[in-house]
Formats: C-alpha cells, sequence, structure tokens
C-alpha cells in the first residue's frame, strides 16, 4: 500500500512550453526539487542557461532564479522523481481526431522509472477517458504494478487541467482555481496536496474523466460565443452594418453580452478542444461542430475582403499587422492571423508585409512567399491596405493621421 506521506521531494515535468515550463518554475520556486524534462535540445540549453524560451510576463526572472539556485534543471531525458506532470502537446490530425502520440511517447519514457507510491498527474488537454487509458497502457508496460494493486494502491493517477490565459500564466496558474480529477479519491487527494503547495485558488475534486471533459466544456463554450459574434460579423457586412456598433447597442441589454468578433479563433485551446468532445460524441455536437465550421471559415473570410480591395489596386502592397492568435504574446499556433497572411502570401501579385512585434524572425511557413517581414512604420508607410488581425497594444497607438490614404479591414474593431 501507499504511504500517506503528504511530502514531495522531486516532481519531473514532461513538455516544457507554454505550461510546463511556468509549472516547473513555480514548484521550483516552492522549494521541490523539479526536473525538466523536453525532447528539443535547444530548449533545454537555453533553460540551463537561466532563461526563457518563450514569451511569457516575469518568466525570465523566474527561471533565472531557480535555475541559478539549482532547484529546476533541464534535460532532454526523463529523471526518477516522486511525481511525474505531464503537459505535452495533445494535437488534432487532418480529420479532427486527438493525436496522443506525444503522450504516449512519454508514458514510454517515464514508464521503467515509476515506483510504488509516486503520483503521475496529466495536464494535458485530452478526450474524456484518456487518463484511464494512460493507466491501463502503464500497467500493461509495468505488469508489477497493476499486480500491487493498480491506480489508488500502487500509484497515483490524476488529470488537472491547466486554465491560465497566455500573458497571465504565472498569475493564474497560482491564483486560478483547480479541478483536480483523480482515477480514485486517494488519487485526488494526493493531487491536491501537492497543487496546493503552489495554488492559492481552491481545488476541487472529481473523476479524472469528468475533469477531462470540464475543460473541453469551458472552451468549447468559449467557442460556441465567439462562433456568434463571428457569424454576425459576416451577417452585417453583408448588410452594410457596422459590427461594432451593432453589438455595443445589443449589449444595452441587461441579461445581452455578445463577444466581439475576430479574424478567427487561434491558440491550442479553443481552436482544438471541441474537436475532442466531438470526437467523444459525433452525434450529439450538432452545435459545437456548427461553430467549429463558422470560426474555421473566419480566415478566409478575411482574405476574401482583402482580395476585394486589392482589385482596385496594379500592384497592391497589404501590410498583415499581427501574426500570433491573440495580443501581446508570441504564439503563433494555430493563428487565424497567419493563416490570413500565408493565403495572401500565396498571391504573387500581392506584396506582402508582414508586422509581428512579439518574435524576431519570420514564422518559415511564410519565409518562401512573397512576403517581407518589416518593422511597423515601415509597414504603414509602405502599404496601400493595412489589415489589422491581431490587436496588439503597439497597433493601438498608431497614429490615425497614418491610415487616411489607406484601405483598412479592421478584423478586431480597435479603429472602429
Amino acid at each position: 500500500m501507499i504511504s500517506e506521506t503528504t511530502e514531495f521531494k522531486s516532481i519531473c515535468v514532461a513538455g516544457l512550453g507554454y505550461i510546463g515550463l511556468p509549472t516547473a518554475a513555480l514548484f521550483a520556486k516552492s522549494g521541490i526539487q523539479v526536473f525538466g524534462y523536453d525532447v528539443n535540445p535547444s530548449t533545454v540549453e537555453i533553460i540551463n542557461n537561466g532563461q526563457a524560451h518563450i514569451k511569457e510576463v516575469d518568466l525570465d526572472g523566474l527561471i533565472q532564479g531557480v535555475t541559478a539556485n539549482g532547484m529546476l534543471t533541464a534535460s532532454t531525458k526523463p529523471s526518477k522523481a516522486d511525481v511525474y506532470i505531464l503537459c505535452v502537446p495533445t494535437p488534432f490530425s487532418d480529420n479532427q481526431k486527438p493525436d496522443l502520440s506525444f503522450l504516449e511517447q512519454v508514458l514510454d519514457d517515464i514508464a521503467p522509472l515509476i515506483k510504488v507510491g509516486d503520483l503521475i498527474i496529466i495536464e494535458s488537454t485530452v478526450p474524456p477517458g484518456t487518463t484511464r487509458n494512460i493507466c491501463t497502457l502503464l500497467e500493461e508496460k509495468r505488469p508489477d504494478l497493476k499486480e500491487a494493486g493498480g491506480a489508488g494502491t500502487a500509484y497515483y493517477a490524476a488529470h488537472c487541467p491547466e486554465r491560465v490565459l497566455p500573458g497571465r500564466i504565472l498569475i493564474e496558474l497560482v491564483q486560478n482555481d483547480r479541478i483536480i480529477g483523480g482515477m480514485t479519491e486517494p488519487c485526488a487527494d494526493k493531487a491536491r496536496n501537492l497543487y496546493e503547495t503552489v495554488v492559492r485558488g481552491e481545488c476541487f475534486l472529481t473523476t479524472s474523466q469528468t475533469a477531462e471533459l470540464a475543460k473541453l466544456s469551458e472552451n468549447a463554450f468559449r467557442d460556441v460565443n465567439i462562433a456568434f459574434a463571428n457569424e454576425l460579423s459576416v451577417i452585417a457586412g453583408k448588410l452594410d452594418i457596422d459590427v461594432w456598433e451593432l453589438i455595443s447597442l445589443a449589449n444595452k441589454h441587461p441579461r445581452v453580452n455578445i463577444l466581439n468578433p475576430g479574424p478567427g479563433v487561434g491558440g491550442h485551446c479553443i481552436a482544438v478542444d471541441p474537436w475532442f468532445i466531438v470526437d467523444a460524441a459525433p452525434e450529439e455536437t450538432k452545435l459545437i461542430k456548427t461553430a467549429r465550421s463558422i470560426n474555421d471559415s473566419m480566415p478566409q473570410n478575411v482574405v476574401e475582403r482583402i482580395q476585394t480591395a486589392a482589385e482596385k489596386l496594379k500592384t497592391p502592397k497589404i501590410a498583415c499587422l499581427g501574426l500570433a492568435f491573440k495580443a501581446d504574446i508570441d504564439d503563433l499556433r494555430s493563428s487565424p492571423a497567419l493563416e490570413i497572411t500565408e493565403k495572401l502570401a500565396c498571391n504573387d501579385s500581392y506584396e506582402v508585409l508582414a508586422v509581428e512585434p512579439n518574435i524576431k524572425h519570420l514564422p518559415s511557413s511564410l519565409q518562401n512567399g512573397n512576403v517581407e517581414f518589416t518593422s511597423l512604420q515601415d509597414a504603414l508607410k509602405r502599404a496601400d491596405i493595412v489589415a489589422l488581425l491581431v490587436d496588439h497594444t503597439q497597433f493601438k497607438r498608431i497614429n490615425r493621421k497614418q491610415l487616411l490614404d489607406k484601405i483598412i479591414i479592421d478584423t478586431r474593431g480597435l479603429w472602429s
């Protein structure tokens, strides 16, 4: 049987990306020895040099401190520990099927290291039933753990999804409430004991499958509401109505709160998670599928608006302001702004000027097209068409006089 001690001396965090690295750093700051594990040697080297390889408020200083005192070290191989936190990507394939290969690979890597009494936590967003399936795979690889009683007796296992906003990750990892879904009640209790060392929000205990679906439901809810706003923007455009004024007026109703539309939905959460629910219940998810279809269609809608404007010009110069999936971050994952710029780059008659103040180099998907990575001021000076795709702080400070002779495509309502 497992010892009832709640002391955690070491943690191995698998996947040192936007969630894994801040999580590892916070636990290291709390006084627990943390071994970071990532397959990218460059990522490991940067972290061990006391730097963050991603842009996130206050993360660089935290990494510098916990690597300098030896509480956080990074490697391309996992280390034996008391706790294993899995924060690897869980994308979907071209046919919207969940791709759990990264999670399964990590399990292969850590399975030989797990000992009786260890805690395994999946923070990666996963389809319902994944935690249970991972435990089954673990026990196939380690029949001794199954013979000793499996999850809740020989070892602990739980799903504890992250619920944070890029740009505020360190704040929200500490302050936000956490859902902790255990394979058994003792598993949930053990995981809560760990998170309470760093989390100030409340920890809510449930089953692993409920926790999995709860995280997916949060983002599907947001996706459906964004889809409504985006569909309104398409309707308003067809009827020659200012959608921003329309929404502002509708929101004067005390029980109406329509979100702002945009060029689509990006990132690794809202644009991905609803498909995990669809995969789990394909016949029962008509609304969720429709919302995904609407939001996925928005980048092409913006491209067509730009193409219509470009028809008036002989050699259009198009400034694409923003490539990230949301304001003031460097994350390009599933970014509608990047997709729009990629589509425009396919037209040889366009000169595309890409502006993204939060990255240093043009992403690889744009390097072979007719795209120039340039500064904001250079783009504003040269462009005939200015497409605002991301509402970065720098773009909010643009002098409106610089836009007087431009064709404006404002997908964020910044200049409405």
